[in-house]
């Protein structure tokens, strides 16, 4: 499982759950994927995820670091 965020939210119009990566919003046309339960959404994801990755190493491209949860 990777460090990078997913947001997933559930769309009336798609009848989806929407996938989106933060970390990669400047990169990427999101919502970069979907899924027809939460769980189908998330292994999406997930997949998605280790896809641009590949694809960026292979290309010697930048890669987007992980956000992490700031406390205070």
């Amino acid at each position: 499982m990777s460090q990078y965020s997913m947001v997933i939210q559930w769309s009336d119009e798609d009848q989806l759950f929407l996938v989106t990566i933060p970390e990669f919003a400047d990169r990427v046309v999101m919502p970069c994927t979907h899924g027809q339960n939460r769980e189908e959404a998330i292994r999406n994801g997930e997949a998605v995820i280790e896809m641009y990755l590949e694809a960026w190493r292979s290309e010697n491209e930048r890669i987007p670091k992980p956000r992490t949860l700031q406390m205070a």
